[in-house]
């Protein structure tokens, strides 16, 4: 499950050719949840940034801690928190990559999942709006996670959907239909991805430093074999 990510300011600043910017931009070397973060929405017909919390809330929830930040892409149908924002409210989050940790004898080693050429990704979120008066809300998301290529299996079994450029118009357009838009839920190409072992730095979610995004060994590719 994905719980920290990497957003430079470029990861936002390129996302899309086309994005509307008029919120400030929210980037960091190690988010967590519970934390607003940039998000995109389509907005008068063009993908513009906005800001969400990170872990859906929706008017109904009555302990914040119970706030999912992610939702299995399996079960969106079967679950109303979910369903609904599905069918209209979907999101994209620009990142550069995001941290899994891979088990080791006393310790997990943790690593950075970006692009293999390191540049940006969007990932599938969906969102909801909570008023607090009749002017005044707060928004939320959560990613859309699905498996992961095999050859990133020991560091996690879960990433968020990866969305292509070109359909992010399709996936922010409430009148798409999601059922339609299930095809692009499925496992981020292998040949796409890769790993490499970061800083134990990140573990502690109040680190910053850029740092904590820097290689300190080789770079997991998708072998011929893993195709």
């Amino acid at each position: 499950m994905t719980g920290r990510l990497y957003i430079p300011a470029r990861a936002i600043e390129t996302a899309l050719d086309d994005l509307d910017a008029p919120a400030q931009a929210i980037s960091g070397v190690n988010m967590a949840p519970r934390r607003p973060l940039s998000i995109i929405r389509l907005e008068a017909g063009r993908p513009t940034l906005g800001i969400g919390f990170w872990g859906l809330t929706p008017p109904w929830l009555q302990v914040l801690d119970h706030a999912p930040h992610c939702a299995r892409a399996e079960s969106l149908d079967s679950r109303p928190m979910f369903r609904d924002a599905f069918r209209a409210r979907r999101c994209l989050v620009p990142v550069a990559g995001a941290y899994a940790w891979q088990p080791r004898p006393n310790y997990k080693q943790p690593f950075l999942i970006t692009r293999a050429d390191r540049g940006p990704m969007l990932l599938a979120g969906l969102w909801c709006r909570f008023h607090t008066t009749l002017t005044d809300y707060n928004d939320s998301f959560a990613l859309i996670t699905v498996p992961s290529p095999g050859f990133l299996a020991p560091l996690t079994d879960r990433l968020p959907a990866v969305i292509a450029p070109g359909q992010a118009r399709a996936w922010l357009d409430p009148q798409s239909d999601p059922e339609d838009l299930k095809s692009l839920l499925s496992p981020p190409p292998g040949e796409l991805l890769g790993a490499f072992p970061v800083s134990r730095r990140v573990n502690n979610p109040q680190e910053q430093d850029p740092s904590c995004a820097h290689p300190i060994g080789k770079m997991w590719r998708q072998t011929s074999k893993e195709t």
